[in-house]
């Protein structure tokens, strides 16, 4: 499974409140990007079927099969900057990323 920070929780739940939406954070891999595949979080309504789960500090966190097969062992953390600040992947399986931290090969 992946593992949430609190750190990363806390700035999800902020914007699902402020955006009045259910505090539920889809994490996912889709294909493009300049190294193979791109990361996705959203918000979604209710886990689909198939779904892995865990909950942070009021967050539920959802990732589908498929994504999890690329995701199993991330980290996903916020880092507040001005600069490069965002929600940021640690991926083990990652053997390339782009510079923008948004893409990766495995």
């Amino acid at each position: 499974m992946i593992t949430v920070t609190p750190r990363a929780a806390a700035r999800a739940v902020k914007l699902a409140e402020n955006k009045g939406v259910p505090k539920v954070m889809r994490v996912g891999v889709k294909g493009g990007g300049c190294s193979g595949f791109s990361y996705y979080l959203e918000f979604d309504d209710v886990p689909r079927d198939g779904d892995q789960s865990l909950e942070v500090d009021g967050l539920k966190v959802v990732v589908d099969p498929k994504s999890l097969l690329y995701l199993d062992g991330t980290e996903v953390d916020f880092v507040p900057s001005l600069l490069k600040g965002g929600f940021t992947f640690n991926n083990p399986k990652a053997k390339h990323s782009c510079s923008c931290g948004e893409s990766f090969s495995a």
